[in-house]
């Protein structure tokens, strides 16, 4: 009975020990557990650290950029570095004919239009009146707002440029439609033309965004050039809109 007892004895310190073996295994369980989701959340949130910092520097650069080419009024090329040695070392099958180079420079080029616009964040600015006098004159005024809005509603879709339309309002204009999405349709207050909105538009626009205004009004070219926009003929604006 007393080597029974004794045997329990050891039985039962044994067990004790194995007991306390296993809450210390799972104590050292539970804290490396816990060392390991406190890196984990440290490496999230150094990744996330490193992103925002790598998405600015490149925010940052862009918008060093657009505003270098804004502030040196650079418009986008029309030549690359081969064509200027193929005009001046080299024979091309009808040379003689205008290439791309001379439709880039042309004001009315949709081309052109659709290279400015797909700058970063650029802002279409309409001389409305003047574009729809050149292209549906015919139309009731009503009519032409209508088409015109329309068309840049288009636009505003396929490109997610900012798009502004402006109308000389010397008189309130009732029943306009909603204008589309992606679409601002201002109208000039009395006093004011809508050529002298336009420039106000240009000049609040911070340096360094691409704003492209369309009109023909050579006074209002001449004007928003001075401050950094880039100026298209209304031609250039129709001839995209019939592509649509």
């Amino acid at each position: 009975t007393e080597l029974l007892a004794t045997e329990r004895g050891r039985a039962a310190r044994a067990a004790a020990d194995a007991d306390a073996e296993l809450r210390r295994a799972r104590a050292r369980l539970a804290e490396a557990e816990a060392a390991a989701g406190v890196a984990r959340a440290s490496a999230k949130e150094a990744r996330s650290v490193d992103d925002a910092r790598l998405w600015l520097l490149l925010e940052t650069i862009g918008q060093a950029a657009v505003g270098l080419r804004r502030e040196l009024a650079l418009d986008p090329v029309d030549k690359l570095p081969a064509d200027f040695v193929a005009d001046a070392f080299a024979e091309q099958p009808g040379a003689a004919q205008a290439g791309p180079s001379t439709r880039a420079r042309d004001t009315d080029d949709p081309a052109r239009l659709d290279q400015l616009l797909a700058l970063p964040r650029a802002h279409l600015v309409v001389d409305g009146y003047n574009v729809t006098k050149r292209g549906f004159g015919e139309m009731s005024l009503e009519q032409q707002r209508k088409r015109l809005i329309t068309g840049l509603g288009g636009i505003a879709a396929q490109t997610g440029d900012e798009v502004t339309v402006v109308f000389d309002g010397a008189e309130r204009i009732h029943g306009l439609p909603p204008a589309p999405r992606g679409v601002r349709v201002l109208f000039s207050r009395k006093g004011e033309t809508a050529d002298e909105l336009i420039r106000r538009l240009v000049r609040a626009e911070p340096a360094g965004r691409p704003v492209v205004v369309v009109s023909s009004d050579r006074e209002v070219a001449d004007g928003v050039r001075r401050h950094g926009a880039y100026p298209l003929g209304a031609d250039s604006l129709l001839r995209r809109l019939a592509r649509s």
